[in-house]
């Protein structure tokens, strides 16, 4: 499996012109895995689930000619692939993740790169599955197979909003022993929790047989803090606000911000997890196909 970047990598400004999760998903998936090609899966762990009208993009092989001949109706053939693999996604949709200072926001980001992975574990005939959370979970849709998987995960993330206290850590906690499919556990989040509950709830999910990989996703604001000018700091979850001088304070801030994320990068390579910094001015087939090909490279160099 080979992945490569593209000639013109995709803007997050580019996408958040286009209209629709499943058309920012297939972008880019097509930007991002040119040279890679699906191996269906065959004999008897597949069996025959429906049929559905045919839609543009489905391949040909997949239509089922003898009703066609019948009827002259284009349907496609679905079928239920029996897979070890799960990709469970889970999405922080918290109120922290409603900050953007460029013309998205962190959620937005978020989900985009959620939907992105979504289309691309499918398209690989695996299960994948999302989970919403703010301090609990919001929505779940477990994982399974096929385009109508898709089509009802993208659908949660378009109708999902960003609010409510954050608790990346409890719900990590709580869905450690209810995850039923064993997989990967892919989270997208700021990761703004406490370090020692988060830590504990990726143990859990690490213990249960999960192997979660963590993407923090930041502002470029986050990063660098280099506002200029009185600046009206709001504190979540009714916390107040306050006007303050960012030169007075930046210094302490990047300090506090390295030492959380050092404290979590810690935490990660004891528990031998890939923890991936996503900031959100970043191209988003960019920032993906980095990391899959770092993980592609180091599965070969295992195998």
């Amino acid at each position: 499996m080979k992945a490569t970047q593209s000639a013109a990598p995709l803007d997050p400004a580019v996408l958040d012109r286009l209209e629709g999760l499943a058309l920012v998903a297939r972008t880019v998936v097509e930007g991002f895995m040119s040279g890679h090609h699906r191996s269906p899966q065959r004999g008897s762990s597949v069996e025959f689930a429906q049929h559905r009208q045919y839609v543009p993009g489905d391949e040909l092989r997949a239509l089922d000619w003898k009703i066609f001949a019948r009827s002259d109706r284009l349907v496609v053939k679905e079928f239920v692939a029996e897979t070890n693999f799960a990709c469970h996604l889970l999405v922080d949709a918290s109120e922290s993740m409603a900050f953007g200072s460029l013309a998205w926001t962190k959620f937005d980001y978020a989900r985009w790169c959620a939907a992105a992975l979504a289309h691309l574990v499918i398209r690989q005939r695996d299960a994948a599955g999302l989970v919403l959370f703010d301090e609990g979970v919001r929505d779940k849709v477990p994982p399974r197979t096929g385009l109508g998987q898709e089509n009802e995960m993208v659908q949660a993330l378009e109708q999902a909003r960003p609010g409510g206290a954050t608790g990346v850590g409890s719900v990590l906690n709580w869905l450690s022993g209810r995850l039923r499919r064993r997989g990967i556990v892919v989270l997208f989040s700021d990761l703004f929790d406490e370090p020692a509950v988060l830590i504990e709830g990726l143990r859990r999910l690490r213990h249960a047989g999960h192997e979660p990989i963590l993407f923090q996703v930041v502002d470029p604001q986050e990063l660098e803090f280099d506002y200029t000018g009185l600046l009206r700091l709001e504190g979540l979850e009714g916390a107040g606000r306050m006007l303050v001088d960012p030169n007075a304070i930046r210094n302490a801030y990047r300090e506090e911000f390295a030492r959380h994320t050092n404290e979590l990068a810690r935490a990660a390579r004891e528990l031998s997890l890939d923890l991936v910094q996503l900031s959100t001015a970043q191209p988003l087939d960019v920032a993906l196909s980095t990391y899959l090909a770092h993980r592609i490279a180091r599965a070969r160099a295992r195998g």
